[in-house]
């Protein structure tokens, strides 16, 4: 085992990587169940979707894509349908009036799959580790961090948003409201969630500064244990009636797929805009976990191991939708299992195991509360930010994309859009400060940054920001 995943070599030990991709695990968990919530249009049907077979989608496609990720590439990096691309793949079969099915949705995923082994074989995707700055890709793993962040105080509910609406919310979508009618704020201190979140941070923190090894792992644990004094967790469920043990996999909607009926649909925009955003999204969460495992310190080495990365997530595009669920991607959650320690592909072979496990093990799995997660999350978001000090911001043509590329990423709930900014304002200010040529320092620009700038802005212009 020491010679196949090179664990001396790496630092770290068995036990660490076992640990570690638990714990990643433990933090990606909630996806098992949300999941199938967001495509299923919380089991009311109206997507097409069934609840059970979008739930073993889920658990297959991550487990599956994220046990190959570390045997194949030997990265510390776990793979799920990923959030966002979930919603948007929900809310253009909700929004489409019955002319966008569930099956038609899937098409979609599984050729922007296709598109996405093409251009990762090709080396496109790989080019992206050499186009883009330094100092962007350590503002893309500072953005990641504080998305990280956000994501654990939104689940727990220490963020939370009101909303004084002047008009009809539907429910169950993403609807716009005015300026003046929402605003973040923080959550009910009295809400026993937010409670035990805030209980959970202090632990984790705690053996963190005592640098008790596995941390957040313990953390977790200990959390959730807490979480069954204050009522939040319900054994019960274990022995209920109502619960399976056992997966009904004749449920699994395997290559459910209709390429007659996208033909008649705007097809070209929807599997475009589930493109450009995991094409970014990808990239972020790989550069993101590499830097902070410390794989990118040998450049080379690391971008032939990103590289790799890429093309498990490329066919995991198209596997996730050949089992019936939506994008598959790399998660940042990942991050959580590196900041434990996790430095080889034993860290995602033992997260995939866990997936699968689930499929038989789904009842305590769902035990863990989130604000146990979330208060995991939060402290990830703490390691992840330390990069910022990599980043020279006394220097504009530097600072303003990268203050861009970290803000919007929690700004906007969006991986995608953060880069996209970062891109477009470094290739504008560094090309302004070349061509002025009042600055002794000459900015580099890759050709591809130039490709990528403009696709980036026709892709605002005419597809819009989804997803």
């Amino acid at each position: 085992m020491d010679r196949f995943f090179k664990l001396k070599q790496n630092g770290t030990t068995v036990r660490t990587e076992i640990m570690a991709g638990i714990t990643t695990f433990m933090t990606m968990a909630y996806i098992l169940a949300v999941n199938p919530d967001v495509l299923s249009a919380f089991k009311s049907g109206a997507t097409g979707g069934d609840w059970t077979s979008i739930f073993l989608a889920t658990a297959i496609a991550a487990g599956v894509m994220t046990i190959a990720m570390g045997l194949f590439v030997n990265f510390p990096v776990a793979l799920a349908p990923g959030m966002g691309l979930n919603a948007y793949f929900a809310t253009i079969i909700l929004t489409s009036q019955g002319k966008f099915t569930f099956s038609m949705a899937l098409t979609a995923v599984f050729i922007s799959g296709i598109i996405f082994i093409i251009l990762t074989v090709t080396k496109v995707r790989q080019m992206l580790l050499v186009a883009v700055p330094d100092s962007l890709k350590h503002a893309i793993t500072v953005g990641i961090g504080l998305f990280i962040a956000m994501i654990g105080f939104k689940n727990s509910g220490i963020l939370s948003v009101a909303v004084e609406s002047g008009k009809d919310l539907k429910a169950h979508q993403y609807t716009d409201v005015l300026s003046f009618e929402t605003i973040f704020h923080l959550g009910s201190l009295h809400d026993k969630g937010v409670i035990l979140t805030i209980i959970g941070i202090l632990l984790i923190s705690i053996f963190m500064v005592l640098r008790i090894r596995g941390a957040i792992l313990i953390g977790i644990l200990a959390t959730t244990v807490i979480g069954y004094f204050m009522g939040l967790v319900n054994l019960s469920t274990l022995s209920s009636a109502d619960t399976t043990w056992v997966p009904d996999l004749s449920k699994l909607r395997f290559a459910d797929f209709d390429f007659a009926g996208i033909m008649t649909t705007g097809i070209v925009s929807v599997i475009a805009t589930f493109t450009f955003v995991e094409l970014f999204d990808t990239f972020g969460t790989m550069v993101g976990t590499a830097n902070r495992a410390g794989i990118m310190k040998n450049k080379e080495e690391g971008n032939k191991r990103v590289g790799k990365a890429m093309f498990v997530d490329a066919i995991g595009v198209s596997g996730g939708a050949l089992v019936g669920t939506s994008t598959v991607t790399a998660f940042v959650e990942s991050a959580a299992g590196v900041a434990e320690g996790g430095r080889t592909g034993l860290t995602s072979v033992t997260t995939g195991v866990c997936f699968l496990l689930a499929l038989f093990l789904a009842p305590i799995a769902m035990l863990i509360p989130g604000s146990a997660t979330a208060a995991a999350l939060i402290v990830v978001g703490v390691l992840m930010v330390q990069s910022i000090r990599e980043i020279d911001f006394q220097d504009f043509v530097v600072a303003i994309p990268a203050f861009l590329t970290i803000v919007l990423m929690p700004f906007t709930y969006n991986i995608a859009n953060g880069i996209s900014f970062g891109i477009v304002t470094y290739v504008v200010l560094a090309a302004a400060s070349n061509l002025s040529g009042k600055s002794s320092t000459r900015y580099p620009i890759h050709w591809l940054m130039w490709v990528l700038a403009v696709l980036v802005i026709a892709r605002y212009v005419f597809i819009g920001s989804q997803g």
